[in-house]
């Protein structure tokens, strides 16, 4: 695993953009209790992926298929999310388009917030923009925390090897050993998985 050093970006680590990405998708979207009035919980999973998908296609220079490989989703997956119309996507969320676009929303909607980092400079700046604690009172924090441990996981996964990446976790104050006992295995991808912790928890 020489390579490792090779792709890391300059200026940065990988995880902590993922994460600034996340959150100014959600503050792009109008804060969390918009979210929530919307009841738009149910796709923080896509958009956290989503935020791994660009960040790592334009900060790490992989390919689709190493993102694929990485986050355990398909090559489609990947190149949808980073080739997605940004433009139509904010369209779509400002209603001037009558119908759903074909473009990978979560993925739009992380590229328009990349796009904004980026051009802001803060993408490289240590501060994250919405406070950890209203993260963890809203219980979407741990989304995050759970991508980003399980990357490079080979999808379907057993219980053993989620236990040994996630281990020690505790969500909405219930540790994970406890939470992956009640879900159906093998899990298909990492946003089944997330989906199914979100309904133990």
């Amino acid at each position: 695993m020489g390579f490792e050093v090779i792709a890391r970006p300059k200026g940065g680590n990988i995880d902590k953009m993922a994460e600034k990405v996340f959150y100014e998708s959600i503050n792009l979207l109008g804060g969390l209790k918009k979210l929530i009035e919307y009841r738009n919980l149910t796709w923080l999973p896509s958009l956290a992926e989503a935020a791994y998908v660009v960040v790592l296609k334009n900060e790490a220079m992989k390919t689709y298929g190493e993102i694929a490989r990485e986050l355990g989703i398909t090559e489609q997956t990947a190149k949808n999310i980073a080739t997605a119309d940004e433009e139509e996507v904010k369209k779509y969320l400002e209603g001037e388009l009558e119908d759903r676009p074909k473009e990978h929303i979560a993925g739009g909607i992380a590229k328009l917030a990349y796009k904004k980092l980026k051009e802001e400079g803060r993408l490289d700046t240590e501060e994250v923009e919405i406070k950890h604690e209203e993260l963890e009172v809203l219980d979407i924090d741990w989304a995050v925390h759970v991508l980003a441990r399980i990357k490079g996981l080979d999808f379907p996964v057993e219980k053993d090897k989620l236990l040994e990446r996630l281990k020690g976790m505790v969500i909405k104050g219930k540790s994970i050993e406890e939470i992956l006992e009640k879900i159906n295995y093998p899990v298909k991808s990492p946003a089944q998985l997330l989906h199914e912790i979100k309904l133990h928890i």
